[in-house]
């Protein structure tokens, strides 16, 4: 129920940022905030701690969220796919209930039978035609945004990693 994300327009927006910290430098940067919160949040702990191991533990974290969101989601309706095919069998048991105790008329046994067969076709369709589907398409939906993502850490990462400020040891600054 969010906003799609543009991963285009995202890797244009840091590239903006990366230009910057090319030609000026890691310790005079400024971030630039464009309304992704994790990249914002990441460039701000990346320049903050002039550090690509805070860039990464701001992503892993934002990550961890993001997942466990769209498992949630996707759970729920994979839940509701599997019971509504019960609530249909349900409304047939209740449908069948309502036959008179004393003695079956034409008209009350076709209009019972025919609510059952409604019932448990509605609960099927609902499963198999909505809910799992949609289940699916959140999970594959996810899973591309996540691969876009990571694909972006690793590009920032590998641009801004010349531009960290190295230690006397000549190693790179990787401490968050």
């Amino acid at each position: 129920g969010r906003k799609h994300f543009d991963a285009g327009r995202t890797k244009a927006e840091l590239s903006v940022q990366v230009r910057e910290i090319q030609q000026d430098g890691l310790l005079r940067a400024q971030p630039h905030h464009f309304g992704d919160r994790e990249f914002d949040e990441a460039t701000d702990a990346l320049i903050g701690h002039r550090s690509v191991a805070a860039l990464l533990a701001a992503h892993e974290s934002h990550k961890a969220r993001r997942i466990a969101a769209s498992e949630r989601a996707a759970s729920t309706l994979a839940q509701a796919s599997e019971l509504a095919p019960v609530f249909g069998l349900a409304g047939t048991l209740i449908s069948l209930s309502q036959l008179p105790a004393d003695g079956i008329a034409r008209g009350a046994y076709a209009g019972a039978i025919g609510m059952a067969v409604l019932t448990t076709l509605y609960g099927l369709l609902l499963a198999n035609l909505l809910l799992a589907p949609l289940a699916r398409v959140i999970e594959r939906a996810a899973a591309r945004e996540e691969a876009e993502r990571q694909s972006i850490i690793d590009w920032l990462a590998g641009q801004i990693a010349p531009a960290i400020p190295r230690r006397k040891s000549g190693a790179l600054d990787e401490a968050a």
